[in-house]
């Protein structure tokens, strides 16, 4: 237990300071130093410190693959299915903001081709799950046609816009997604607008 419980502290101190840093900007000395291990035990763990990054990705696309997986294997109209899909997402990404913003970064710098790979390959699978909902309510009429991409694309990049840019939903404010007040708020404004946005943009129009 006291092993499987060093590990799990390894994978959090180092999401927390690649989060802060960047992948180049921490070593897996400060990893050690964060998580109260030692440099040999991350290395039996993990190999390196890009395992330990590599570990921290497949952890976080792999777990929410699985809960889109559950979303569309259940028994409910494509509409019910794909507001489940939005409200788990956008609270997912919100709720974990730095996590995001180190992910979207380690795609537009393109430094690791492995990481870069990995990332885009879990992703491309999640939008095929998310794409073959909306397909299956086109194909009941609970949706009419749309380009199905550019739906998704519509989506997921408000959710983009509003974990990496807060204050452009108020700007007037200091929106903090660091605090769950403030979160709480913007997902709840975030979720309401895109379920209004996408069941106006698919509902068949009579």
């Amino acid at each position: 237990m006291e092993k499987t419980d060093k590990k799990t502290d390894i994978l959090v101190a180092a999401e927390k300071l690649f989060c802060e840093y960047g992948f180049e900007g921490t070593s897996t000395r400060q990893i050690a130093a964060e998580s109260g291990a030692n440099m040999a035990m991350i290395n039996y763990y993990f190999g390196s410190k890009m395992g330990v990054f590599k570990e921290i990705l497949e952890e976080r696309v792999l777990s929410f693959k699985s809960q889109l997986n559950q979303i569309k294997e259940e028994n409910i109209p494509a509409k019910e299915k794909l507001i489940k899909v939005i409200e788990k997402y956008a609270t997912r990404i919100l709720s974990n903001a730095n996590f995001h913003k180190m992910m979207y970064r380690e795609l537009s710098l393109s430094l690791r081709p492995e990481v870069f790979d990995q990332i885009k390959g879990a992703m491309g699978q999640n939008l095929i799950v998310i794409e073959n909902i909306i397909k299956e309510g086109i194909e009941s009429g609970d949706f009419r046609e749309v380009d199905i991409r550019m739906t998704i694309v519509s989506v997921m990049g408000t959710i983009s816009m509003v974990t990496t840019s807060p204050n452009k939903i108020a700007p007037d404010s200091t929106y903090d997604l660091n605090k769950d007040k403030d979160r709480k708020i913007i997902t709840e404004r975030l979720v309401a607008h895109l379920k209004d946005m996408i069941l106006t943009h698919l509902t068949p129009k009579k």
